[in-house]
């Protein structure tokens, strides 16, 4: 069995996340590899589970967030998943 690296639970179903920069990291869920590994919004500072907004360098949950976060492009960022062309 496995040790969780976040809740330090002994779990015989525990699995292994690597990661590009070359850490292993063992979890016994999805939600301590969220916690672990997930990063959080500038903004509102929730985990971004999605693919999120990047604004240079800096990462957001939303268009939203970005938009109030990084006002520098300001009206330029825009949340078009699933938005018509128009």
């Amino acid at each position: 069995m496995a040790t969780c690296d976040v809740c330090g639970n002994d779990y015989w179903m525990a699995f292994e996340i690597r990661t590009v920069s070359g850490g292993v990291h063992t979890f016994d869920s999805f939600e301590c590899a969220i916690q672990r590994l997930a990063p959080r919004c500038e903004h509102c500072d929730c985990r971004i589970l999605g693919h999120g907004v990047e604004v240079e360098g800096r990462f957001f949950c939303c268009a939203h967030c970005a938009r109030e976060g990084a006002s520098t492009l300001g009206s330029q960022i825009r949340d078009t998943v699933g938005a018509h062309p128009a």
